[in-house]
């Protein structure tokens, strides 16, 4: 009585023995239905990957075997010019000499050779020009049409007819294999050319020498041959593709594919995109395995093709006769597998089905163990049962003393959690304090530098200051209305009056603490320079430091005003110090560009003092560092942190005893934070 589906089903998934066969019989036949598809896979990916590599490689064997046979061409010809009879009828300047020349082409296995004069060289390109001029031959394919075959021979023109099996037109161009040889006179004159030419139209003798070369006896099967086509644009001219598949008992001119065309999407790619194309194609009247190459003239223009290719059935064929052996072996494989394992189970189901009753018993909350299941001792089934049991037996201690454990848990974690908040407010509390001594240093080191700019300031201010104060008194009190006698005195007013507001507010901005001048903004910065100039040009003078501009007009920048004029008086003052007395200070401003793309700002601050050591230069960034006997050694190591906030860098080169150059790099955009205050 057969048992129905579902009632299989029900067995599968509640009884332990048909669950174990499961188990053990679907992950062999999964594994080896998957060495089936794997296998299946592979081999037809390495089989047609094999088949496109070989059929691409015996198509460059096949156009290296074009370029042999046109060298052979070449030497042909070049034996003849070179030849006694050729040289002796040239000197003697032979009125026959043309046509004799055109009767040894026989001789010379060419279709034909003809002698020009010098004035055939309008006929060429200018690249085929000058090799000949050069004395080089030159060897090339060429599509000749109906009337300059006529002029070479009627009978040439004849032969070059190719009759199109699509729609019976007549191709009466003719694909020619070239060589042209220059002669020059005793002068070394280019005086003639020689030209040989083979005619490829509806010749056997090319492509049959190439196949007999790519594809010997025995490269395929026997029910297979391989093939070679030379194209005009898309019509087969030349081809061994027959037109049955039993073709070698029909006539070459019958037997031959001749004016048939190649398919739409290899003419496509090869005619028209000039490109190399290997994959299966439909041929005529059946499916090839095929490789395309174009055929170029002297002028680089694709105006034909290179084919080979063979039967692609009895390729498919013999995969499919290995792929059937494989598969039979595989099955007979898993029927084996599948009896030996049901076999071997059978023994494990009756102890399985006990501990399956056991375990089931006791999630019921019975007090139940496995005991004896009638194996040997030393049987795996034993050994678990006997474990199990033992393991039951400590279940009810192993809960209470998790359950204690649970609470002493709960404890701990309540106390680290407890000590771990503590730790955080501390922490939280050191960096507060770190935060507020780098603020800290930051105004120690502003302060210091503004100490010595304030006695400089107040030097430019009080000279305008007097001018000012004197002729505003003057003007106000003598003149009157009449003030437009002195206006040159009333300009020099107004000039020192900008001078002082200029030098007024730069101190001021520089000095000042927190506001707008902590905000990001747009800027140009040959303003800032000019401004960082203004604070530091007393303190230049003084030791007799000239200050020299050599500005561009780099991109507006993403920076801190405040910080960057900081930046700007720090470095500045740097190379004022470092120019005991007597010496230049070249400030320049250029378009920060990498890779031809636009970065943003570069400025250079250049002096021409001391200079720095390699170790000096390895150090000039830490803090507390310095090469001065005054100063705290925070000047470059804050600047770079100010530079830092909107992604900018400092960097410098130095030369011992020659000076030093600090470069500042400013991007165009930061990219550490985002800034809803930017001013355009």
């Amino acid at each position: 009585m057969m048992l129905s589906l579902s009632l299989w089903k029900r067995r599968v998934q509640t009884m332990v023995r048909y669950r174990l066969l499961w188990l053990n019989s679907v992950p062999l036949f999964l594994t080896l239905l998957a060495l089936v598809v794997i296998t299946a896979f592979w081999s037809v990916h390495y089989t047609w990957q094999n088949a496109l590599n070989d059929v691409g490689s015996k198509l460059s064997v096949a156009n290296n075997s074009i370029v042999f046979l046109q060298k052979e061409q070449g030497a042909e010809l070049r034996g003849f010019v070179e030849s006694y009879q050729f040289q002796i009828k040239l000197k003697e300047r032979d009125s026959d000499f043309t046509n004799w020349v055109r009767d040894q082409a026989g001789k010379y296995n060419s279709d034909y050779i003809a002698l020009h004069p010098i004035s055939y060289v309008d006929q060429l390109p200018a690249t085929i020009v000058k090799a000949l001029s050069l004395g080089i031959s030159r060897t090339f394919f060429q599509v000749m049409e109906q009337d300059d075959l006529n002029n070479i021979s009627p009978v040439l023109a004849s032969k070059a007819y190719v009759v199109n099996k699509e729609d019976n037109s007549i191709e009466k161009r003719g694909l020619i294999s070239r060589t042209l040889i220059p002669i020059f006179n005793e002068h070394g004159h280019l005086e003639w050319i020689v030209d040989s030419g083979i005619l490829l139209n509806n010749s056997t003798f090319l492509v049959d020498r190439i196949r007999d070369l790519i594809y010997p006896e025995g490269d395929l099967a026997a029910d297979n041959y391989g093939t070679v086509t030379l194209f005009l644009d898309n019509l087969r001219i030349s081809t061994n593709v027959p037109l049955h598949n039993d073709f070698a008992n029909k006539s070459l001119n019958q037997g031959r594919a001749i004016g048939t065309t190649v398919s739409a999407k290899v003419k496509n790619n090869v005619i028209e995109n000039g490109e190399r194309w290997v994959n299966r194609a439909y041929v005529y009247n059946d499916w090839y395995i095929s490789a395309y190459q174009p055929i170029r003239d002297m002028n680089d223009k694709v105006i034909g093709m290179l084919y080979t290719g063979y039967l692609e059935w009895p390729l498919l064929k013999q995969y499919l006769q290995n792929l059937v052996e494989a598969g039979v072996t595989i099955l007979i494989t898993l029927l084996l597998s599948t009896i030996f394992v049901h076999r071997g189970a059978r023994d494990l189901f009756q102890p399985i089905e006990k501990i399956h009753y056991v375990v089931k018993s006791v999630q019921m909350g019975k007090d139940v163990r496995i005991g004896d299941l009638g194996l040997n001792n030393h049987h795996e089934l034993a050994s678990l049962a006997q474990q199990f049991d033992n393991m039951l037996d400590q279940l009810q201690q192993r809960n209470l003393e998790i359950q204690r454990a649970s609470k002493d848990l709960e404890s701990k974690v309540e106390s680290r959690t407890a000590s771990l908040h503590e730790k955080t407010i501390e922490l939280e509390q050191y960096i507060k304090l770190l935060k507020q001594a780098q603020d800290k240093l930051i105004m120690s080191e502003k302060l210091a530098s503004l100490g010595e700019l304030t006695a400089g300031i107040a030097h430019e201010i009080n000279n305008p200051t007097a001018v000012i104060l004197g002729n505003t008194e003057l003007i106000k009190y003598e003149l009157g209305e009449g003030a437009e006698v002195i206006s040159e005195e009333l300009d020099a007013i107004m000039e020192q009056i900008d001078r002082i507001r200029n030098i007024t507010r730069s101190l001021l901005q520089y000095s000042r603490q927190g506001g707008i001048q902590d905000q990001v903004t747009w800027q140009y910065i040959n303003p800032i320079i000019e401004e960082s100039v203004t604070l530091v040009r007393t303190g230049a003078h003084k030791r007799d430091i000239e200050v020299e501009f050599d500005f561009e007009q780099p991109p507006r920048v993403e920076v801190n005003r405040h910080h960057l004029l900081q930046v700007l008086v720090n470095l500045q003052m740097n190379g004022i110090h470092a120019m005991n007395s007597k010496g230049k200070l070249i400030i320049r401003s250029r378009t920060w560009c990498e890779e031809g793309e636009e970065r943003g700002a570069i400025i250079e601050v250049e002096d021409f003092g001391n200079g720095m050591s390699a170790e000096q230069l390895s150090r000039i960034f830490d803090p507390f560092y310095t090469t001065k006997r005054e100063g705290t050694g925070l000047g470059l190591s804050v600047s770079q942190s100010l530079l830092s906030q909107t992604d900018g860098e400092i960097k410098v080169r130095s030369q011992l005893g020659k000076g030093s150059v600090f470069t500042v790099y400013l991007p165009t955009k930061s990219n550490q934070q985002q800034y809803d205050n930017l001013v355009g």
